[in-house]
């Protein structure tokens, strides 16, 4: 009769949550790829072992400042090109396969691009076997001795493990051993060059902390994910020659070597909530060559998928899982224990996720677009779990998490709620092609390393007392010496115990029957066999009683020994309780010496910044300085050039009143000699009358004013002729007629001393226009000044048409401008010439002495404007005064 046994699962059920707080963040490590030419293009340096920056490619479209931003992603471990498949082991799986052993689950998927070197890393190649191999192998270096026999653990339908007893264990084993034709011979036996030698003997590795006293059963399982469809690798399909078998063309199959297509699994969840998939194959597996040998049936069942449904490997996420069946042994030592509560069952996913690409590089279509589409979709949603918990996580909220929008996801979500470690290997290729989607990986695996996942704890697995297997086979070591030592003497040596205990029994008669009528030695022979047997009982019983004597006090030394470890184990508890303290102090001392630091560093970002607004302050302070010298500076500048204008303008004023007053007395001058030479032709013409002869006298010309002496006249008063006031010309415009003007002159203008001026008869002279006088009048001008490119003053009259508006007022439109401009010519010389260095207009030397008045008369009437010939001409000869 079989008893079943179902163990547990790694995940513990519900009513019994994980009390630890401590939490662990998701491993997340980097693995760059070689280039696959040396003159390709490079966007990825690794900058330090824990950091890689990535550069924009040349002819990519830069950011909105026209730069090409260069990013940096920190990682838990960066490995470069040179990093070995041994040394990723170590730091990366290792410690989650002697976690496995110690009743711990953990998951580790590689993620990236498409070529990034994700199944090499998985899997590897022989010489360089990647994490899965070597993962496999610790395992099997580590519990190999303590293997269970085949059959002993056996998995159920429900994700439970089945505890056999070494009967039906037995009749499993003599069962497969007759369905199996191939002999099982490992000396023979043929390995498959593709995963032969995939580890060296120098690189194995073992597990430390085994526990001696447990057995152990490997189980494995291969599974793809394609379409978000799950499918079971190792699944063997049944042949059966009644019912034919179809294929995916609509056609049954001729043999049954043909391909057959998988039929996809659904995903379950057990008693303890945990996700399974239903009906996955299970196989128990008892060295690393038999667990990568069914891994590479697996792999050649996927390849023969991928070419019969046309479709490539990198379109599918591949999980091997691995789990470890382990139970006590029983107290002595011998057996597994049967007890369900004591079994422990931990697994170990590796899983190849498929690579991410756009469509739109890959330039898929039909159904490489629907798949790359649900690639995309898992991974999206992957993602989207990753962000949802790393929001509940730091900002404290409790939005549902997506896990069943994608089956790897919904696998996998046990892992994300805290039932083991999850680690992460992005792989990358350096290549410029692929860094807009390397930059998307690198977004997703640093948003990643944010996700924390409850640590696990540990699961003791019972109570017994240590060292059971080594007493028991130290018993059995004992049995077996002291058996062989009751053999009889062999060649002449001396007998052995076992051989005198024989010669304790009574001899036994002699057996030799006379006849058929003896009746005495038979009985006889009989009696003495009767004799010896009551002494074979007398001694049976005396050795069970001093085997049972033996055995209760080996179980109350084996009673003294577990209250001992009860008590150790009390003391451990409690030592752990102290560590945990110890370790939430170092935690909490931690966290504070990152705070503390983290404030160094805020208050030295602080210090620097202050230094840098004091230097600008500083600087500012100089400048104001330096700005407030500039201005007192240009201030004094200013009023000294303001006392130095005003002294230029003051010397200005008294030259030019000098000049005015110097000019006024030449005006006079010029006026008196004009007036004394009408005299004199009076006087002449009045002589002339009235004597008939002029008198031959020489007239004589006033000097200066200051040193000018009245001239002698005659005792009777010269008659002065009436001579009629003399009205300056008035230039009339062409505008004049017989409308009324507005005669606007502002009062600001300046009265010039000039002959023509403009004259608007029976017209309104105001100095600012107003509606009354516009009103009144139909034509408008205005008098304007301003000052000419030759510094005299012109005059403009702008004139216009004064007309109604429709509101009633009135309004003026400009029609016509004229311009008055008076003019002075420039003279050859200011000097005045002498009275005694003359000469006549024909050339000839003149004397200082004036000839007579005709003579006069003509010289002054033919001299040009500008001379210093005549008196009467010299104020128009003065040169412009220069400005200073």
């Amino acid at each position: 009769m079989i008893r079943q046994m179902k163990g547990k699962t790694p995940r513990r059920p519900p009513p019994k949550k994980n009390s630890n707080n401590q939490k662990d963040p998701v491993g997340v490590y980097c693995r760059v790829r070689p280039l696959g030419a040396e003159d390709e293009e490079c966007c990825i340096e690794v900058i330090s072992n824990t950091t890689i920056q990535l550069h924009a490619p040349d002819g990519l479209k830069a950011n909105r400042n026209g730069e090409y931003k260069e990013t940096q992603y920190s990682f838990k471990k960066v490995f470069g090109i040179k990093t070995t498949q041994m040394e990723l082991f170590e730091d990366v799986a290792k410690p989650l396969v002697e976690d496995l052993i110690h009743c711990k689950n953990g998951l580790l998927f590689t993620y990236g691009v498409t070529g990034s070197g994700k199944t090499f890393t998985m899997t590897g190649y022989p010489g360089q076997g990647g994490l899965l191999p070597r993962s496999l192998d610790m395992i099997f270096n580590s519990i190999g001795p303590y293997q269970a026999k085949r059959y002993v653990f056996k998995p159920d339908d429900k994700n439970g493990m089945e505890v056999q007893n070494q009967v039906d264990a037995l009749l499993d084993r003599q069962k497969r051993d007759s369905q199996t034709t191939v002999p099982k011979t490992p000396t023979t036996r043929r390995i498959d060059p593709e995963f032969a030698d995939m580890i060296s003997p120098e690189e194995a590795c073992k597990a430390d902390g085994v526990d001696e006293d447990s057995s152990y059963s490997v189980f494995v399982s291969y599974i793809e994910i394609y379409n978000n469809y799950i499918y079971d690798l190792l699944e063997e399909t049944p042949f059966d020659p009644i019912k034919p078998k179809w294929n995916g063309a609509g056609t049954p199959l001729r043999s049954n070597t043909e391909f057959i297509p998988p039929q996809s699994k659904l995903l379950r969840e057990d008693q303890n909530h945990n996700m399974y998939v239903a009906g996955c194959t299970e196989v128990e597996v008892k060295s690393t060559e038999e667990a990568f040998e069914v891994f590479w049936r697996g792999q050649k069942k996927r390849r023969i998928a991928n070419t019969q449904l046309n479709r490539e490997s990198s379109r599918s996420h591949s999980v091997f899982i691995i789990k470890l069946a382990q139970a006590p042994l029983d107290a002595d030592g011998d057996n597994v224990l049967q007890d369900k509560n004591q079994v422990n069952v931990s697994q170990l996913c590796l899983v190849d996720l498929a690579g991410s690409e756009r469509t739109s590089r890959t330039r898929a279509e039909g159904n490489r677009l629907r798949e790359a589409g649900n690639i995309n979709q898992s991974l999206m949603t992957l993602r989207t779990c990753i962000e949802v918990l790393r929001e509940n996580q730091m900002c404290g909220t409790n939005k549902m998490v997506p896990y069943r929008d994608s089956k790897v996801t919904h696998l996998f979500k046990n892992y994300f709620d805290g039932e083991g470690k999850v680690r992460m290997v992005v792989c990358v290729n350096p290549k410029a092609d692929d860094y807009e989607e390397t930059l998307l990986v690198m977004r997703f695996a640093e948003m990643t390393q944010e996700v924390e996942v409850a640590r696990p704890v540990d699961r003791p697995i019972c109570g017994f007392a240590a060292g059971r297997r080594q007493r028991n086979q130290a018993f059995k070591e004992e049995l077996t010496r002291r058996l062989d030592e009751r053999g009889g003497p062999i060649d002449g040596e001396s007998p052995s115990v076992f051989s005198q205990l024989l010669l304790s029994f009574p001899a036994l008669p002699p057996c030799e029957i006379s006849g058929p009528n003896d009746d005495v030695t038979l009985p006889r022979l009989i009696e003495a066999l009767e004799k010896r047997h009551k002494i074979r009982q007398m001694m049976v019983e005396e050795y069970n009683k001093t085997a049972n004597m033996l055995k209760s006090v080996l179980q109350e030394q084996d009673g003294n020994i577990l209250s001992k470890e009860n008590v150790i184990s009390e003391q451990r508890g409690k030592l752990g309780e102290k560590d945990k303290m110890i370790q939430n102090q170092k935690n909490e001392i931690d966290r504070l010496e990152k705070k503390s630091k983290m404030l160094e560093y805020k208050i030295d970002i602080l210090q620097k910044t202050t230094n840098i607004y004091e230097e600008d302050k500083r600087s500012l302070q100089q400048e104001l300085e330096s700005r407030e010298h500039r201005l007192q500076r240009e201030l004094s500048d200013k009023r000294r050039m303001e006392t130095r204008m005003q002294g230029m303008v003051s010397d200005a004023k008294l030259k030019w009143e000098k000049e005015c007053e110097r000019r006024v007395n030449a005006k006079q001058l010029e006026m008196q000699n004009k007036l004394w030479v009408k005299d004199e032709k009076l006087k002449q013409l009045k002589a002339i009358v009235t004597e008939g002869k002029p008198e031959n006298r020489q007239p004589q010309r006033p000097s200066r004013e200051k040193d000018k002496v009245p001239p002698k006249r005659s005792a009777s008063p010269s008659p002065v002729p009436t001579v009629p006031p003399v009205r300056p010309l008035h230039r009339r415009s062409h505008s004049a007629g017989g409308e009324r003007w507005v005669d606007h002159k502002p009062t600001t203008n300046v009265e010039l001393d000039t002959v023509m001026q403009p004259n608007l008869p029976n017209a309104i002279k105001v100095s600012a226009p107003s509606e009354k006088a516009l009103s009144k009048c139909d034509k408008y001008v205005l008098t304007h000044q301003e000052v000419a490119s030759d510094g005299e003053i012109q005059t403009k009259l702008i004139k216009g048409e004064v007309f109604k508006t429709r509101g009633g007022g009135q309004a003026v439109q400009f029609t016509d401008i004229e311009t008055l401009k008076q003019e002075i010519p420039v003279p050859t010389s200011r000097k005045r010439r002498s009275s005694g260095s003359g000469s006549t207009p024909e050339g000839e030397p003149m004397d200082g002495n004036w000839t007579d008045v005709e003579t006069r008369c003509s010289v002054a009437v033919e001299m040009r404007a500008g001379s210093n010939l005549g008196p009467g001409y010299q104020h128009h000869g003065y040169q412009k005064r220069r400005k200073p």
